[in-house]
């Protein structure tokens, strides 16, 4: 059985077993959680999201329609994960792209993820990074825009 903070609200009814949601998180109704997932305090998990098993967000991350997030992911505090390409007030896209997070990837703190991407297997986006392109599995990417620094061993 999940536990939930008495001061999350929790409108999904697909939170796995395990699975922790602390003080004052929203998830919508069709977001779906796995199994033993960490959500942290002052998280939004909104109705297009699904998590994989394993998942830890830390505070202070909204997760948006259309994001796919593997097994064993770790989402650092405060990263930012976009959905439009073209925002603008009142004037919403027929369908968000897609933005894959691919299993064991980690998420720095306060990293910006730009909306349709794939943060492959295995890597890692250092805190304070903009990730504008794609990242290959295993690799180290940092800056802004965000860049290969190296590729991590088993």
């Amino acid at each position: 059985m999940a536990s939930i903070h008495p001061s999350a609200d929790v409108k999904s009814q697909v939170i796995g077993e395990g699975t922790s949601v602390w003080q004052f998180v929203v998830i919508l109704a069709q977001a779906r959680i796995g199994r033993d997932c960490n959500i942290n305090a002052h998280c939004f998990i909104e109705n297009d999201v699904v998590l994989g098993d394993r998942v830890t967000v830390k505070c202070g991350v909204f997760l948006w329609d259309g994001l796919r997030v593997a097994d064993d992911v770790f989402i650092g505090p405060n990263a930012t994960f976009t959905n439009d390409r073209l925002p603008r007030s009142k004037q919403y896209p027929e369908s968000f792209p897609h933005t894959v997070i691919e299993r064991g990837a980690s998420i720095g703190a306060a990293a910006v993820i730009l909306p349709g991407l794939t943060i492959g297997a295995g890597a890692m986006v250092g805190a304070g990074a903009v990730v504008t392109r794609d990242v290959p599995a295993r690799a180290l990417v940092v800056g802004n825009p965000a860049r290969i620094v190296r590729y991590l061993d088993e």
